[in-house]
Formats: structure tokens, sequence, C-alpha cells
């Protein structure tokens, strides 16, 4: 029988896919990249940062090759968000706006899983938190890089920083308060502090 935990995990990484694939489709948009180009983006977005996680932790073959539920999640969500991104007008800042909101609800997602899935294989704590960090930040710097776009943890302070301290606050209190909940509370502290400073950013755009 599948541990309910696994298959939350599971579950959350399929999210987190569909979140990314969908963010790095947008970015082709906004960059005048073809349906082939935003959708080769969205699944080297999507996937890159577990790929990463497990080739450091050694698991492989990598979580998308075991599993094509993750690619079969990442090509058609890419493919949709093209088209709705398309059909956004230019110019107002709400492609940019969507993108960013996406890639904060991964970010925090993705960190958590890269969290779990480190301490699954018995890694320390400290490592956990920085295989965390890899595994939210990875995808957004492949999709910006491939969008000859300077990623956002180069300029931004808190981006990275954000997913440390979530993966960190998750380590601490899961032991005390549960897995899943520990996983809720820190997925909606990541968010909101990012949203926050998403807001900041528009604001000051504006």
């Amino acid at each position: 029988m599948i541990d309910p935990l696994t298959q939350f995990v599971a579950f959350t990484t399929i999210i987190a896919t569909a979140v990314m694939a969908a963010s790095a489709s947008i970015q082709g948009v906004r960059h005048s990249l073809d349906l082939f180009g935003a959708s080769l983006i969205g699944v080297a977005t999507a996937v890159g940062g577990g790929t990463l996680r497990d080739l450091l932790l050694g698991r492989t073959p990598v979580f998308w090759i075991n599993d094509l539920s993750y690619l079969g999640t990442a090509v058609p969500v890419a493919v949709v968000m093209y088209f709705i991104a398309t059909s956004l007008p230019s110019g107002n800042g709400r492609r940019l706006r969507l993108l960013m909101q996406l890639d904060a609800i991964g970010l925090a997602l993705f960190t958590l899983v890269g969290v779990r899935v480190a301490l699954e294989v018995q890694t320390h704590a400290v490592i956990a938190v920085v295989i965390g960090c890899i595994t939210g930040i990875v995808g957004g710097i492949i999709r910006d890089v491939l969008c000859n776009v300077t990623p956002s943890v180069l300029k931004e302070d808190l981006y990275a920083t954000i997913s440390l301290i979530g993966g960190a606050i998750y380590v601490v209190v899961a032991p005390l308060i549960g897995e899943t909940v520990s996983f809720a509370l820190c997925f909606v502290l990541m968010l909101v502090a990012r949203l926050l400073l998403i807001r900041r950013f528009i604001s000051s755009e504006g």
C-alpha cells in the first residue's frame, strides 16, 4: 500500500510541474517564441529543478523518466498556456504579473517537495534545505536563461532566501506538528512573502 505522504508529495509535484510549465510558456510568449519553443521551455522548466535534485541525491533514473505523468502534465499545460498568454494584451504587465504569480507558487511547492525528497533519503537537515532551494529555483533559472533574461535569483535578494527560510522552517516544525500541516503552513508563508514582494515590484514599476 502506498504511503499517504508519498501520494501527497507526488500530487504536489504534479501541481508544481504544471505551474512552472505554465510560467515558462508565458515567458516564451513574452519573448516572441513560437508554440514549439514555448512548449520546449515549459517542459525544461517544469522538470529542471527536480532533475538536478535527483542527480545530486543519486536517485536515477530521475523522476520524470520513471513516471510519464509529469511530461504528460507539462506538455499540454505549456501548450494551453501559450494560447492563453497569446490572447492577453501585451504592454500592460498582465503577462508578467501572471508569470510571477505562477512562479511564486512553483517556487514554494518545489522547495518543499525537494526538502521532503531529500529527507526521505536520509540527508542531513541542512543539506535537505539546500536541496529544497535548488529544486525550487533551478526551473526558473532554466526558463529565464533560455529566454535570455537575467534570472530572478540573481537580481532579487529575497528570491532564494524565501526558499531557504521556508525549507528550514519545514524541517524544524514537521516533527512537531506533522508533515502535512507543516507543508501547508510553509507553503502559505513562502507564497505570501513572494506575492507581497511581487506586489511591491509591480507597484514600483507602475
